[in-house]
């Protein structure tokens, strides 16, 4: 997608690769068997392991091996048969042994790619350079206390993995775009549960300008970013910041910064660092990890459908637009619930009722697709009653309301309420000769030529019938009797 900012001294280009941080879903650790819940009282899930005590050793983790080989083979990526835990020193109050066990030069996943479908019905690939497994650090808490910081390390050890872009992406809804796929992708594949509020999903934005056709120029950092919204404002705000330095003769520095969401803009948090200033070396109580080929086969072996073949399928086997499919397969849940209302029906009918009023109903009450205000069975009833006649669309939304407020089926409802469709010719043709005797003055303008009348009789024929009266009986009927 094109975003140019336009500045004094010409066009710029935006360049953005974003570093994500997945948390891996395992009920231990990477290298403990101290528990990952999260909301937990702090420092309640620490082991002499997290806690860095004297003479504790690591011992790997072995789903979150097979979690980060499956996230590989999700993003199409190459998975290295050998990997290397290397230490990353730097020293900071809640990282206890001082180093962060990482992969560097190393990593357990190489190149791979993810599809984005942009709101114009393009699509974009974005290259994944890498995803490698780390620990995560503690946290510290700046606001138990007047005058100290406490540290809380329930999240010490918590399994990582940092998925790193290639400088792909040129405007803030791409970035938006490829963390809400790569979201998708982690939630299908069971390996993050990508929840941003918790901070299971953060992301690091790596932002530079330049005018078009140059290289590369230098960029800045944005860490910790933990809402799409926030992402997209963080790298608007950034860009332009970068533009007024350069045209006012400046020079960009390569740093770390955060992104203020009261103030919607981001400020200066330290120089960034480079590789050497971590001193990485090779974790010397780790051996490298070494995968099998039938190890991976079979990992691959038990990969679900992921977005991507899910949408291909609905726009082969369901003739559903590629926008649509797409909107129904970003989260497993939704296409799961539009395929058990689509099967055996219209799909494209049971598409536009799934997108529109139910879903529509459910922001409204503020209900998830995992707790729906209709279950897809009852919504499939509804639209059994649409296809067999027994009701109008217009008559099936009001069903549906009641459905909706009273958990009944849609044909309890239609029973109680007296809204089976009038089908019947000869009581339509009835309530058809009612209206035209009421209305003689307004035939005659319509024999004479004022065609745009038709609906004005169509409406007055369903008013007479509480809408009950099926329409394309109504218009077949209608017409004959105003030619003659």
């Amino acid at each position: 997608m094109s975003y140019v900012i336009q500045g004094e001294t010409g066009d710029w280009e935006v360049v953005i690769g974003l570093e994500v941080h997945a948390q891996v879903t395992s009920r231990s650790k990477l290298f403990s068997g101290a528990a990952t819940a999260f909301g937990a009282a702090p420092n309640s899930q620490v082991s002499l392991v997290d806690a860095a005590m004297p003479g504790m050793l690591p011992v790997i983790n072995a789903l979150c091996i097979e979690q980060a080989v499956r996230t590989g083979l999700g993003l199409k990526a190459q998975i290295n048969m050998t990997s290397v835990f290397a230490r990353k020193n730097y020293f900071y109050a809640d990282l206890p042994q001082g180093y962060q066990i990482s992969q560097y030069e190393a990593p357990i996943v190489g190149e791979g790619e993810v599809v984005l479908d942009m709101a114009d019905g393009s699509t974009r690939r974005i290259g994944i350079e890498r995803l490698h497994l780390e620990q995560d650090a503690g946290k510290s808490l700046h606001d138990q206390h007047p005058t100290k910081s406490m540290i809380d390390l329930n999240r010490s050890g918590v399994a990582l993995m940092e998925i790193v872009s290639k400088p792909d992406m040129r405007s803030p809804e791409e970035a938006a775009a490829y963390v809400a796929k790569l979201r998708s992708i982690l939630r299908y594949l069971g390996t993050c549960d990508g929840n941003m509020a918790e901070g299971s999903l953060r992301c690091d934005a790596n932002v530079s300008v330049r005018k078009a056709g140059e290289g590369l120029r230098t960029r800045a950092e944005i860490k910790n970013v933990n809402s799409i919204r926030f992402l997209q404002q963080a790298i608007d705000y950034e860009a332009r910041r970068q533009i007024d330095v350069y045209e006012e003769g400046g020079e960009v520095v390569q740093e770390t910064r955060l992104f203020d969401a009261n103030k919607g803009e981001t400020r200066s948090m330290r120089s960034k660092e480079h590789a050497h200033d971590y001193r990485y070396f090779p974790d010397p109580d780790l051996l490298p990890l070494i995968l099998g080929e039938d190890y991976v086969a079979t990992i691959k072996a038990g990969l679900p459908e992921l977005p991507d073949e899910k949408k291909d399928r609905f726009v082969g086997d369901y003739r559903l637009s590629p926008y649509d499919a797409g909107v129904l397969v970003a989260e497993q849940a939704t296409a799961e619930f539009f395929e058990t209302v689509a099967r055996g029906r219209d799909p494209k009918l049971a598409c536009n009722w799934v997108m529109g009023d139910f879903t529509a109903v459910m922001n409204r009450l503020g209900r998830s697709i995992e707790d729906p205000p209709v279950s897809a069975a009852d919504l499939g009833g509804l639209i059994d009653l649409i296809t067999d006649n027994t009701i109008s669309g217009r008559i099936a939304k009001e069903v549906f309301e009641i459905m909706v407020e009273t958990g009944k089926t849609a044909a309890a409802v239609v029973e109680e309420k007296g809204l089976k469709q009038v089908t019947d010719s000869g009581a339509i043709e009835a309530a058809i000769d009612a209206v035209l005797a009421a209305n003689a003055d307004k035939v005659a303008e319509y024999r004479s030529g004022k065609d745009k009348l038709f609906g004005f009789f169509v409406g007055q024929v369903m008013k007479a019938t509480a809408g009950k009266a099926n329409p394309a009986v109504v218009n077949e009927v209608l017409k004959g009797k105003l030619a003659g």
